[in-house]
């Protein structure tokens, strides 16, 4: 899986104000992490402070995915390098 792969296989909007960052079109998607990326993804789950809902999250080559479970679905959210850097210090509540 890559950045590339996804941003051409499904339909993604700019975030506004967070640059190299993606929303999957359509908002709450029934879609899982593990169906968007599909076999072999080193996806992993997580709680964090700075998130109201549990965490999804791959790291591949060019960025990754930050998917967010809401009931009824997940948000979906690509990245590219260094908007997935950013977004998961966040998160983490890290500095840069």
């Amino acid at each position: 899986m890559s950045f590339q792969t996804l941003l051409h296989q499904y339909g993604w909007r700019e975030i506004p104000g967070c640059p190299g960052r993606y929303l999957l079109r359509g908002g709450i998607s029934r879609l899982s992490p593990a169906e968007l990326l599909g076999e072999g993804a080193d996806l992993r789950e997580a709680n964090f402070d700075a998130a109201p809902d549990p965490v999804s999250y791959c790291r591949f080559s060019g960025g990754g995915l930050i998917s967010f479970r809401k009931q009824g679905g997940y948000i979906h959210t690509l990245c590219n390098q260094e908007g997935f850097e950013r977004k998961m210090n966040k998160l983490k509540g890290e500095s840069l």
